[in-house]
């Protein structure tokens, strides 16, 4: 077996595992493997086999028994021809093996590239959006229905009060105060916790009121976003990543799915592309301007009250997001300065 490129230290077992797993699969002995570091909270390799090149994935993120459901899900989405791997099932007929406790599961190995939002042209990023507006039909249709219920049409939607936000930064802060040898990024995290504070004053009174979302709810992807979608000559030719399947407003996704894939990490958003998108996801799903408006609210001052790449570094020592936080404190602030023009964006008719 060729070892391409290691992982994390946490992935050490991987090598043994392989061997159990390519019998368990009925793949015969792996002849290679490379690790894919994208992946920000399960482990993924490439594997190459006798029969073919395949996606495995080392479940972390989520229990087993819910990655099962997923799976399952997933198979029914090849089938209504959302563009998805169908999982391969072991030679028992499970979607998950499991090796010494630690879940995988296999999928056929999808050619495409993952293109960020700005790469993307308009008519893609309408694509993008008309995907997206497939992927909550789908998920709530026919064929998924004896695995996902019917969605309740209202869904509670905590809004963190100013005076939380306020104590997590202060905690952050406190802890960083602490530090016997600050990082570069401790400096720069330190930094930043003194301008979101500055900008929770100023806006604490323009938070969501309600903590019930408007418009449309049902089960969604979860993480749409340029990590998660393959492009081959221009067409979108796979989704992955199903972790996250639940219940929620569609206009969340579709804010997340915008903001994520036209901005965050460049420091502003796309707005062209933007409303690109959302006019593409509005010719599938007739949700209405009001119901988008009250998600972009929502998501803005989720982004202003929140710090979970701080969770993940300071809590639970967990480094792979470091490079996310900043990109998205620019982000924060530019959004703030602009939230009319986004608004507008997210307005776009099909």
């Amino acid at each position: 077996m060729t070892k391409a490129v290691d992982g994390a230290s946490r992935y050490s077992s991987i090598e043994e595992d392989l061997v159990v797993l390519g019998k368990t699969f009925g793949l015969g002995e792996v002849q290679a493997y490379r690790f894919l570091p994208n992946g920000l909270m399960n482990g993924n390799w490439r594997l190459e086999t006798a029969g073919g090149a395949f996606a495995l994935k080392r479940i972390m993120d989520v229990p087993l028994p819910l990655a099962r459901r997923n799976l399952a899900v997933l198979s029914e989405l090849a089938d209504a021809g959302v563009p998805v791997g169908r999982p391969l099932a072991t030679l028992s007929g499970e979607t998950v093996a499991e090796v010494a406790n630690r879940g995988y599961c296999l999928i056929p190995w999808l050619e495409g590239s993952h293109q960020p939002g700005t790469e993307l042209t308009l008519d893609q990023a309408g694509d993008l959006g008309v995907l997206l507006g497939q992927i909550h039909r789908s998920l709530n249709g026919e064929r998924t229905a004896r695995m996902l219920p019917p969605a309740s049409e209202l869904l509670a939607a905590p809004v963190t009060t100013p005076y939380a936000a306020h104590a997590e930064a202060d905690r952050f802060l406190m802890l960083i105060a602490g530090l016997d040898s600050p990082t570069a990024f401790d400096v720069e995290a330190a930094r930043a916790l003194g301008e979101r504070k500055v900008l929770l004053d100023k806006y604490a009174g323009e938070r969501p009121t309600t903590e019930v979302a408007l418009g449309p709810v049902g089960w969604t992807h979860g993480d749409v976003q340029h990590r998660n979608v393959l492009w081959r000559d221009g067409k979108i030719v796979g989704v992955i990543d199903w972790d996250r399947i639940r219940v929620r407003p569609f206009g969340e996704e579709v804010a997340r799915t915008a903001t994520v894939q036209f901005g965050g990490e460049d420091g502003f958003l796309d707005l062209e592309r933007t409303a690109a998108f959302v006019a593409g996801y509005r010719s599938v799903v007739p949700i209405s301007v009001p119901a988008l408006a009250d998600a972009v609210e929502r998501l803005w001052w989720k982004r202003m009250s929140d710090y979970w790449q701080l969770v993940f570094h300071y809590d639970r020592d967990d480094h792979s997001c470091d490079h996310l936080f900043l990109p998205a404190e620019r982000f924060l602030a530019w959004w703030t300065e602009r939230r009319e023009d986004v608004q507008q964006a997210f307005a776009a008719m099909p």
